[in-house]
């Protein structure tokens, strides 16, 4: 009989759990005492690893917060690769995905409002701190520099597709206020979407 080697399976679970155990004792120190204050390597000897390992899984401090961005990206370029595929259709899918998933680890915990005061100090951090600010700068410039080679592989001009494409990937600006602002809203989804749906609206208005 064919043997199954499921060791590859069991390094990637592996890897996933060491990662998610990095960005979540990351999260928590960086709220409790501040981005700026926490050194990686008192992240490293929080999780029992070497500062290298987490920067072989993370490659900037930034990123132990921040650390959806990738997906995102790769998510994004996935959709943009099929034929048939449409930018704005595209990014809201993806955006979709990201306020589901966001939804049900808020259903999930024992304490909502502990959740949801967790996400509103996250975003404050996020805010309020420069070196994370620039990070998600730098990140949507990659969002967007991919949504601009899309548009312009498909034949549309330099300057219609920059600006198309920095308005498209500035809906991931709107959901992130508008979960803020929604935060204590009973029903968060269904609020943070009619705003996207909202805004991507008048994106569509003007690019048709």
């Amino acid at each position: 009989m064919e043997t199954v080697d499921w060791q590859p399976g069991l390094r990637e679970r592996k890897k996933r759990a060491l990662r998610a155990r990095l960005s979540s004792t990351a999260t928590r120190l960086f709220l409790d005492r501040g981005f700026d204050a926490v050194r990686v390597t008192e992240i490293a000897a929080a999780c029992d690893v070497s500062e290298k390992t987490v920067f072989n899984y993370f490659p900037t401090k930034e990123a132990l917060l921040l650390d959806r961005f990738d997906d995102t990206l790769t998510s994004l370029q996935r959709l943009l690769s099929t034929a048939d595929a449409d930018l704005l259709d595209a990014a809201r899918t993806v955006l979709d995905a990201e306020l589901d998933a966001l939804a049900g680890w808020l259903e999930r915990q024992e304490d909502p409002a502990g959740a949801r005061e967790q996400l509103r100090r996250f975003r404050e951090l996020a805010v309020s701190t420069p070196g994370l600010r620039a990070y998600q700068h730098d990140m949507t410039e990659r969002l967007t520099d991919v949504a601009t080679g899309f548009l312009t592989d498909r034949g549309r001009g330099a300057p219609e597709a920059r600006i198309t494409a920095i308005a498209v990937t500035g809906l991931w600006r709107v959901q992130a206020d508008s979960l803020t602002r929604h935060l204590t809203d009973p029903d968060l989804r269904a609020a943070v979407a009619t705003d996207v749906d909202r805004a991507a609206a008048v994106i569509a208005s003007i690019t048709e």
